[in-house]
């Protein structure tokens, strides 16, 4: 009888420890980014410090796209380490918008998209609240379980995970850049 040793199954298994870790991470990032969005008053109405943030999260933005492409080019041509390392550079730049995104919200508040441009105000929050936000807030605890696999060495479980983080990361990093350019021109 060919039994299966159950060491032998729990090797493969993700430790409870680490799935509560992402998910605790994720859920305390997203708590308080609602708290940020909802509760908090800006410290900056008045718009006067960095005032460049905007512009610095659509370039961050833009930069983890043009990363993420190259590392969908280098794991589709073989190229590992090529891939690994542009893959970091995305996370990287994500995890910096982040950071310039919550002092940008923090300082300045919610950017309003004027009413005097029905049309592009209906693209815009369509763009922005439905799928973007939607989809920024599942990707994250994606994109930490994809780089855990990655980073423990089981890269079955990895390609499997990515083919749906990749896309979903990517259109995060993209559309981001869009509600930029959009907010700019109309404002």
């Amino acid at each position: 009888m060919n039994a299966i040793h159950p060491s032998t199954t729990n090797a493969y298994r993700t430790p409870l420890n680490v799935v509560v870790s992402i998910i605790g991470v994720s859920a305390i990032a997203s708590g308080f980014l609602i708290w940020l969005i909802f509760k908090h008053q800006a410290t900056d109405v008045a718009n006067t410090h960095l005032t460049f943030l905007p512009a610095l999260n659509a370039a961050l933005n833009f930069l983890c796209t043009i990363a993420l492409l190259f590392g969908f080019l280098y794991i589709w041509r073989g190229q590992i380490i090529r891939h690994r390392n542009a893959m970091f550079t995305a996370f990287f730049f994500s995890s910096l918008f982040l950071a310039c995104y919550i002092a940008n919200y923090y300082l300045h508040g919610e950017s309003h998209f004027p009413e005097s441009h029905p049309t592009a105000r209906l693209v815009y929050l369509w763009i922005l609240l439905t799928p973007h936000i939607i989809a920024a807030a599942i990707a994250l605890p994606m994109i930490l379980i994809t780089f855990f696999f990655s980073l423990t060495g089981r890269f079955a479980m990895h390609r499997r995970i990515a083919q749906y983080t990749f896309p979903l990361w990517l259109y995060v990093s993209i559309s981001g850049v869009i509600v930029y350019a959009m907010l700019a021109l109309y404002h």
